[in-house]
C-alpha cells in the first residue's frame, strides 16, 4: 500500500510510544452518575492516560481537529506548517485506534486543505480495507463572493471502522419529507406507496422481454436496459397488485413499495445537506443561545453529530471526542443516552465546556433537545490531567495511589482495560494466572513493612484472604522469599518500579 511521507515522519511515528502515562485527577462531580468524563488537558497525553481504562471500549470517536487553514483561531493555533500538522495528527490517530472497539468507528471532519492527506494517513493507521466513506457535509448556505477561486461550501467527514468486517451501521431515521413521497392513487388497501423502477441499467437478453399492460399494450425496457425481475416474478407481482402501469394502464410498469413495509430508516448517503443536519450558521446560533455570545469560531451543529451517532451507536455506547471544542459532541451524546468522554485543553474546558454540559443536565432545550425529547438528568465527572505515573528518575510518582497503579499494571499484563474499581491486592485472573499488586499498604494491618514486600507473612495473608491455586504474578517493592519457594508457590515476582513498563 502506498504510504505518506513528510518531514520528521519517522519521529512522528514514535511519538505515541514515548508519551508518558499520566494520572487523571478528579476535580468535581456534576449531576448523578459517574460514567461520563470531561477531561482538561493536552489531548495526546489524555488519550494515553485513558488507555489502561478504556482500550478497545469506545464505540464511536468523533474529532474536529484544527483544519490548518492558515488563519488565526482564538482557541487554538490553526496555522501549522503541513508536515507539523501531519506530525501532530499521526500519534493521536494511533492512540484513538487503540481506544476504539473492534466494532467501532471514527469520524473526522476536515476541509480540502488537509483532507486528502488525512485520508492517506488514516489508510495507514486504520487500514485501507477499513475505510467506510467520505461524507460531504454542506456547511454553508450563502456563497462567499469574495473567494479567490471557488467558494467552499462543504467539509469532508472521513469515516473509518476499526474492523470493517465487524462494524455494523444503522439506518438513518426517516423524515416527514421522505414520507410525503408516498401516495395512494389507486386506493390500495395496503396504504401509501411509492413507485420504483423495475429495470436495471444494463442489457441482458434473458431479461429483455415484453410485458403486456392492462390496456393490452406490449412494453419493453428502454434501450440499453432490461427488466430487473424474471417473467415468473413479474407474474407474481401482477397477481399481488404490486405493479403500477399509470393511471391509464398503458405505461411501463413500476414496482409499488408500501410505506408500511419499508425499513425503519434509509441507507445513509454520502451527501448531507444543511436542511437535514444544519450548517455553520446553525451551530453558531446554538452556541449564542447558550452563552449569549459567539464563543467559538467553528462549532458544529448538534444535528450533524446526532446523524453520526444515529448511524454508528446504540444507547449506552461510549462516545469519545478528543477535540471537544465547544462541547457539542458531549452534549449530543448525553441527550441521546450515550456515555461520553470529552477532552479539551486550556481554560476553554472550564469556561465553556463545563457550563454548557451543566446546562444539558438542567434540561436546556437548544439543538436536538426537542427532537429527542430531552428533559435533563444524568451526570459527569470533571477531571484534570495530573502527574506522570513515573517521575523523571523512572520511579513511581509519589502522587500515584493503589487504584491508579493497579489499572496500569492490569493493562500492562493483559493488554485489556480495567472494568472495575481495584480495592484489593488481587487485581484479577487472566488466562489462569492471578495478578497481585502490593502497593500503598493495601493489606492494612496484616502488612509487614507496609505490605509492599513479599514475605512469608504477606504470602499467607494473600492465600487466606484471596486464594488462587494456579500460577501467580505478584508486583511488589521487593521479595524475601528464595527462588525455590517462589517456584514451589508458582509465583513470578515483579519489582516495582523496574518491571512496571509503559505498554
Amino acid at each position: 500500500m502506498p504510504t505518506l511521507d513528510w518531514l520528521n515522519r519517522d519521529a512522528a511515528l514514535a511519538v505515541a510510544d514515548k508519551v508518558p502515562y499520566r494520572l487523571l485527577n478528579h476535580v468535581s462531580s456534576h449531576g448523578t452518575g459517574e460514567g461520563n468524563l470531561l477531561i482538561q488537558g493536552d489531548n495526546l497525553e489524555a488519550l494515553k492516560a485513558l488507555l489502561p481504562l478504556y482500550r478497545g471500549r469506545v464505540k464511536c470517536i468523533y474529532i474536529d481537529p484544527p483544519y490548518n487553514t492558515k488563519s488565526a483561531f482564538e482557541h487554538y493555533d490553526d496555522n501549522l506548517e503541513h508536515s507539523q500538522w501531519l506530525s501532530m495528527m499521526w500519534p493521536r490517530l494511533v492512540l484513538l485506534r487503540e481506544l476504539l472497539a473492534e466494532d467501532g468507528s471514527i469520524w473526522v471532519t476536515i476541509d480540502d486543505n488537509e483532507g486528502h492527506y488525512l485520508k492517506v494517513a488514516m489508510d495507514e493507521v486504520f487500514g485501507r480495507r477499513n475505510y467506510i466513506a467520505n461524507v460531504i457535509w454542506q456547511k454553508k448556505y450563502s456563497p462567499q463572493n469574495d473567494a479567490e477561486f471557488f467558494s467552499a461550501m462543504h467539509d469532508h467527514v472521513h469515516v473509518f471502522a476499526k474492523n470493517s468486517l465487524s462494524w455494523k451501521r444503522h439506518l438513518v431515521p426517516r423524515t416527514e419529507k421522505q414520507d410525503k413521497a408516498y401516495k395512494n392513487p389507486d386506493n390500495d388497501a395496503r396504504g401509501l406507496w411509492k413507485a420504483s423502477d423495475l429495470t436495471r441499467a444494463e442489457h441482458r437478453d434473458r431479461d429483455y422481454y415484453a410485458i403486456v399492460t392492462p390496456s393490452g399494450k406490449s412494453v419493453f425496457p428502454a434501450r440499453g436496459r432490461s427488466w430487473s425481475r424474471p417473467p415468473e416474478e413479474i407474474d407474481r407481482l401482477r397477481a399481488d397488485n404490486r405493479l403500477w402501469f399509470g393511471k391509464a394502464g398503458d405505461a411501463i410498469p413500476s414496482l409499488k413499495r408500501f410505506l408500511s413495509e419499508v425499513k425503519e430508516g434509509v441507507v445513509p448517503q454520502t451527501i448531507w445537506y444543511r436542511e437535514e443536519v444544519g450548517d455553520n450558521q446553525d451551530a453558531k446560533k446554538e452556541i449564542k443561545e447558550l452563552f449569549d455570545q459567539s464563543i467559538f469560531g467553528t462549532p458544529k451543529p448538534e444535528f450533524l453529530i446526532k446523524r453520526m451517532l444515529e448511524i454508528s451507536t446504540d444507547p449506552h455506547d461510549l462516545v469519545l471526542d478528543s477535540y471537544l471544542g465547544s462541547g457539542t459532541t458531549a452534549a449530543v451524546a448525553h441527550k441521546m443516552n450515550r456515555r461520553w468522554i470529552g477532552i479539551e485543553m486550556g481554560e476553554h474546558a472550564t469556561s465553556h465546556c463545563l457550563p454548557r454540559l451543566d446546562k444539558v443536565l438542567s434540561g436546556e432545550q437548544g439543538g436536538i433537545s426537542q427532537t429527542v425529547n430531552w428533559k435533563g438528568g444524568g451526570g459527569f465527572q470533571f477531571l484534570k490531567l495530573g502527574d506522570p505515573i513515573f517521575d523523571e528518575h523512572g520511579a513511581i510518582h509519589p502522587n500515584v495511589r493503589f487504584a491508579s497503579l493497579a489499572s496500569f499494571i492490569w493493562h500492562q499484563e493483559t493488554g485489556q482495560p480495567s472494568t472495575r474499581k481495584f480495592d484489593s491486592p488481587l487485581l484479577g485472573v487472566h488466562q489462569g494466572r492471578a495478578i497481585y499488586l502490593l502497593f500503598n499498604g493495601i493489606l492494612g494491618d496484616k502488612r509487614p513493612e507496609s505490605g509492599n514486600v513479599l514475605t512469608g507473612a504477606v504470602l499467607r495473608a494473600i492465600r487466606d484472604i484471596l486464594p488462587h491455586n494456579g500460577p501467580k504474578t505478584i508486583y511488589g517493592e521487593s521479595v524475601n522469599l528464595g527462588p525455590a519457594r517462589l517456584a514451589q508457590e508458582r509465583i513470578e515476582f515483579r519489582h516495582i518500579p523496574y518491571d512496571v513498563k509503559a505498554r
